[in-house]
């Protein structure tokens, strides 16, 4: 006896209906409506850059806790005899740490650097891939030279949008060190030789080490203020250890 139609026409359909959603997913990106939702397709995960990888984390400080963290090797603004020393832990490629070297550390400069009352050291915390890396390495070379503050000034200054990476080449680093006043042949055979980049893990590491999980991460006399926070919140923490 024969078997009904149906019997094949079920799984036939079935396999009809699956092909006809997969090609439709395709067409349009891997995005498809479900009851009205877009949901989105499962896609290959995006390849990463090749990046310094932080070494394991521990956490960050509790609100008010003290952390022993050091200026570092780079020069810091400001007297020895401050009573309040500020550690910044910064990617020069982060958009936030550009926000807070120009809406707050300018302010801080006017308001306690300049004054007396407050040192301000930076040290690297280079994790947004190689460009970021190879921005922190210009630093050193610029130090080298007696210029790391104008060459921290200009890179945040000159700060492109992340996704560009263009500027961070030796021939423009060096264009830009060249303007700052630097020997141009000696800051790129410098940059070249990537003399620095323990300098640079090495900073990355205390970071790490002391807490920090983001940036920009502020240490005022050891106390951790996470990110580009308004002004306000650092007026009130170095006051208050100005007050003690």
């Amino acid at each position: 006896m024969d078997r009904p139609n149906s019997f094949l026409t079920t799984p036939v359909a079935i396999l009809l209906s699956a092909f006809v959603i997969s090609i439709a997913i395709l067409m349009h990106g891997g995005v498809i409506k479900v009851g009205g939702t877009v949901a989105r397709a499962p896609q290959q995960a995006a390849q990463q850059p090749s990046a310094v990888t932080p070494p394991s984390q521990v956490a960050p400080p509790a609100p008010g806790a003290k952390v022993d963290v050091s200026v570092g090797h780079l020069p810091v603004k400001g007297k020895d005899s401050a009573k309040v020393t500020i550690v910044e832990f910064a990617d020069f490629r982060c958009p936030f740490c550009e926000k807070f070297f120009t809406d707050t550390v300018s302010q801080i400069t006017k308001d306690y650097i300049d004054s007396g009352k407050v040192k301000f050291a930076f040290r690297h915390y280079q994790f947004l891939g190689p460009a970021s890396i190879t921005a922190g390495n210009g630093a050193e070379c610029a130090n080298e030279q007696g210029k790391f503050w104008e060459y921290h000034d200009w890179l945040y200054k000159n700060q492109p949008s992340e996704s560009d990476t263009s500027m961070y080449t030796t021939d423009k680093l060096t264009q830009a060190a060249q303007t700052l006043g630097m020997n141009a042949d000696k800051f790129s055979s410098c940059l070249s030789s990537t003399k620095y980049a323990k300098n640079v893990s090495d900073d990355l590491a205390a970071g790490q080490k002391a807490g920090v999980n983001g940036t920009p991460a502020t240490f005022i006399n050891g106390q951790l203020i996470s990110g580009a926070q308004p002004y306000a919140n650092f007026k009130t923490l170095i006051d208050a250890e100005l007050a003690k």
